[in-house]
């Protein structure tokens, strides 16, 4: 580990912690592609390891929230069962193989890219959350079966669509989104990174940075978040949204490329055949079981 590296994830994971102790999301969305575009990490160990450090972060941040109340216990049940069930489908899913790569990222990217759309909507819809009693339990059930399977493939906490969910389903104001998003993303990642089955023992140390610097960013995220407006905050969690997006997009269409050649590459069963069916031989065998070579050779008078 570099010593470049190092401080990429130190500055990542302050960040994060910033982001999980303002927002109560944004920890897994930012977390992958730092570990599979900055660590260049595979997916297999990207995936585990970003819900082991989300895990850990939301955790860490919640605290505060439980100190203010700022958990909602009923749309809390009525999203987090059904997310608990997404997140084992998923994982196992990807456990048994049935999830490419580039699919994982791919279906990162458009679900990042459809909440940033969503908090970006404008004020209207801010105001239609908020008058709403409850929202539509059904909806917020089926969001979070959706956000679930998402953790369990993409290895993200969930909470970049727990808090639209909460917001615009449930009619909650942000901080209290936030709160309750933190705890069911502790939870959600749990249950996705035992349904996964694979601990990231090799990548292990890089949790070291990570974890540091969340620390150090929760702290001052604290100390702002009661003092944030909601408008700023989904302004900019809809920005941070967008460029994750992007930038996990790019890195799917990077590898499925990637892949694409290696199969193209790969000589093919065909290619080891002659026209007429035999096998092709090397020139120093076919030497070897050429008739000349097998004709008995004269012995010389010494």
């Amino acid at each position: 580990m570099t010593i470049s590296v190092v401080l990429l994830l130190l500055g990542g994971g302050g960040l994060i912690g910033f982001l999980l102790a303002v927002l109560g999301a944004g920890g897994g969305i930012l977390l992958l592609p730092l570990l599979i575009s900055g660590a260049a990490l595979p997916t297999r160990e990207a995936v585990p390891l970003s819900l082991l450090v989300v895990t850990l972060m939301a955790l860490g941040n919640l605290g505060p929230y439980l100190r203010r109340r700022q958990v909602a216990p009923k749309p809390a049940l009525i999203l987090g069962v059904p997310a608990l069930a997404g997140s084992w489908i998923g994982g196992s899913l990807v456990k048994a193989g049935y999830v490419a790569e580039p699919v994982q990222l791919g279906l990162f990217a458009a679900a990042a890219l459809l909440a940033s759309w969503l908090l970006s909507r404008g004020q209207a819809v801010t105001t239609a959350a908020e008058r709403s009693d409850s929202g539509s339990p059904v909806a917020l059930a089926i969001q979070g079966l959706l956000v679930g399977l998402l953790t369990g493939i993409a290895g993200v906490g969930g909470g970049f669509a727990i808090v639209p969910a909460l917001v615009l389903l449930a009619g909650l104001p942000m901080p209290l989104a936030s709160g309750t998003s933190l705890l069911l993303i502790a939870v959600n990642s749990l249950v996705a990174l035992a349904a996964l089955g694979h601990w990231p023992a090799a990548s292990l140390p890089l949790m070291l940075p990570l974890v540091g610097g969340g620390f150090i960013g929760a702290l001052v995220g604290q100390r702002l978040a009661p003092h944030l407006s909601d408008h700023h905050l989904r302004r900019g969690f809809a920005a941070l949204l967008l460029g994750s997006a992007l930038l996990s997009g790019l890195e799917a269409w990077r590898r499925q490329e990637s892949a694409a050649n290696q199969t193209s590459h790969r000589p093919s069963v065909g290619s080891l055949v002659t026209t007429t069916g035999a096998p092709r031989t090397s020139p120093p065998l076919a030497a070897a079981l050429s008739p000349q070579s097998m004709a008995p050779q004269s012995v010389q008078p010494s």
